[in-house]
């Protein structure tokens, strides 16, 4: 049952500049102000990978800050925190809150999400993560240098570990802590706003895809990050308290006996993945949604399967929480059980390939229209489909065991989970950009952007499953000392140069997004002839959404080239007697 959106509580518009722009209760500032902190995450997590692509092909290099070139400590402190900020106020971040926070009431005819005052503390959490974050880069010790994963002991018994172990960890866990809490505020907000803010008519099965994949990634990071949470206290509790939830007895760090005893380092392993791998498809989920609203759209063709389509995502969400061992197949668990995450894994599949058709059989007979967020859409399938086919290697143990330490995984992760769901954002941001600020994005800057993106991650990632399959371990800051290896310094060159060709268009994309938003061309209400409830109030939206007046909808979300109808496409809220015949 559904509250409409006219007997909402609505707070007024704001004054004041603080108000307005700064603690925002208005969920499309709240959005924008997401997607600010994720663009600024993303560059410094750019800049990151940038300096880990330099140490790699030339271990030598003398840098500015590096005097006496990149330290292998210091390589692991550049790779954990490249890690968490991509994947954390990134990934998490872009998709789901920032992209989800503003269009979501606007799809579902509401004025906004249902607890303003919550989503406003939620980014404002998120951006006091990100703080404590960043400030693991300027304390003594340094950043930590565990890994995204930061598995335990090491990252329990504090600074006697090594460098990065002391405060720097400490804030890691802090910080991660802190952004567990403010997704589960947001996923509260999400879930609460879909199920009773729809308007008239809007049945669940009448809502696009989009909506349907942020509904279910918001019920995915309710189970996820309560888990990562309490996993995330534990430590802190481990490093700080002298619990050993995770720490085992009688451990010899530099000949001296570690006074805890009784904890298990696979606990942390546990609880991490069970959390780690929901996080891909927290992270690819809303990235699926807006790929298949915008390939309907553009081959003007209606969702193949719409149903099949809200049943996989639905089945993704489910099957990732069950499939969490197979990031532990070397750890020692029971062949047994590693068999039943096995085949569990591989069923992931199944559903998976449910979308890929789908999206295929939207497109065929499609009048198909080429336009940005079109080839970004595009691009998203293709990279999904590529790293999903790599995922089939590692689902099985016995690959697993040779492929797991090497730049393979690396690969196959930066693919499906990375890349693609930056896919999924570059389509949302030229899609949606119109609507956000009332003017167009440069289209030959976009499809620049696009094809030396796209290339450029396909020439970075592709070679990188090779070195992998040839033996070349990751975390390593330097591989010079393994004779064996010497043979692929070339490929790390190619990567390397792959690597900055490809940053350097994201630099294209800044100038176009920023230049679009003063100097961009006037856009209409409906510059894509698109069908949802968004592309029938003004661009930019009112504060209020629909100024007041709730809409009613009368057809499911992508009702287009309806056979006896004048144009390609029919507005959700187009009342059947206004439509025009041909």
């Amino acid at each position: 049952m559904t509250t409409h959106a006219g007997a909402v509580h609505e707070h007024e518009a704001p004054k004041g500049f603080i108000r307005k722009y700064i603690f925002s209760l208005d969920h499309k500032v709240i959005g924008k102000q997401y997607i600010c902190l994720a663009l600024f995450s993303a560059f410094v997590g750019m800049f990151l990978s940038a300096l880990m692509r330099l140490r790699l092909a030339w271990p030598a290099m003398k840098l500015p800050f590096f005097p006496d070139g990149i330290l292998p400590e210091q390589y692991l402190a550049l790779m954990t925190m490249h890690g968490t900020i991509m994947v954390f106020m990134v990934l998490t971040t872009a998709p789901q809150s920032g992209f989800g926070n503003y269009f979501l009431p606007l799809q579902i005819g509401a004025a906004d999400m249902a607890f303003p005052v919550l989503n406003m503390l939620s980014f404002w959490t998120t951006f006091l993560s990100l703080v404590v974050l960043m400030a693991a880069f300027f304390v003594t010790g340094g950043a930590p240098l565990g890994g995204w994963t930061v598995y335990t002991p090491l990252s329990a018994i504090g600074e006697i570990a090594g460098p990065g172990q002391g405060l720097g960890m400490t804030l890691w866990v802090i910080a991660i802590a802190i952004f567990s809490g403010a997704s589960l505020m947001g996923a509260i907000n999400f879930i609460a706003t879909t199920l009773d803010l729809r308007t008239r008519g809007l049945s669940l099965m009448r809502m696009p895809l989009t909506a349907w994949s942020w509904f279910i990634t918001a019920a995915i990071s309710l189970l996820a990050f309560g888990v990562l949470l309490a996993a995330g206290i534990l430590l802190l509790l481990d490093r700080t308290a002298g619990t050993s939830f995770f720490i085992p007895g009688n451990l010899v760090l530099t000949e001296k006996v570690i006074s805890h005893k009784g904890g298990s380092p696979i606990l942390w392993q546990h609880l991490f993945w069970f959390f780690g791998h929901p996080e891909v498809y927290i992270a690819i989920l809303p990235g699926m949604g807006v790929a298949s609203h915008v390939l309907s759209t553009f081959s003007r063709k209606p969702v193949f399967g719409y149903r099949a389509m809200v049943f996989a995502l639905s089945a993704i969400a489910f099957l990732g929480f069950i499939v969490w061992g197979h990031h532990m197949f070397v750890s020692g668990m029971s062949p047994y059980v590693a068999i039943a995450f096995s085949v569990l894994t591989m069923s992931i599949g199944v559903p998976s390939a449910i979308k890929t058709f789908n999206w295929l059989g939207t497109l065929w007979n499609g009048n198909i229209q080429f336009t940005t967020p079109m080839l970004f859409a595009l691009g998203f399938v293709s990279l999904f489909v590529s790293g999903g086919l790599s995922g089939l290697f590692l689902a099985q143990p016995a690959v697993d065991q040779y492929l797991t330490d090497t730049y393979f995984v690396v690969a196959h992760f930066h693919l499906i989970m990375g890349v693609a769901a930056i896919f999924g954002m570059f389509t949302a941001t030229y899609f949606w950009f119109p609507k956000v600020f009332g003017r167009m994005m440069n289209n030959t800057l976009g499809k620049l952007h696009f094809w030396l993106s796209f290339v450029g991650v396909y020439a970075i990632f592709m070679p990188m499953h090779f070195i992998g399959l040839a033996g070349h371990p990751r975390r390593y800051a330097d591989t010079s000392g393994a004779p064996f290896l010497q043979a692929l310094d070339p490929v790390h060159h190619f990567m390397t140069y792959a690597a900055f060709i490809t940053i350097a268009a994201q630099f294209i994309f800044l100038f176009n997004l920023l230049w679009s938003i003063w100097k961009g061309e006037k856009a209409g209400i409906n510059p894509w002839n698109a069908t949802t409830l968004e592309w029938g109030v003004p661009s930019p939206p009112p504060h209020d959404n629909f100024a007041g007046h709730e809409p009613t909808v009368y057809r499911g979300p992508y009702e287009f080239s309806v056979p006896g109808v004048a144009e390609d496409f029919i507005l959700q809220t187009t009342p059947p007697d206004k439509v025009v015949k041909s």
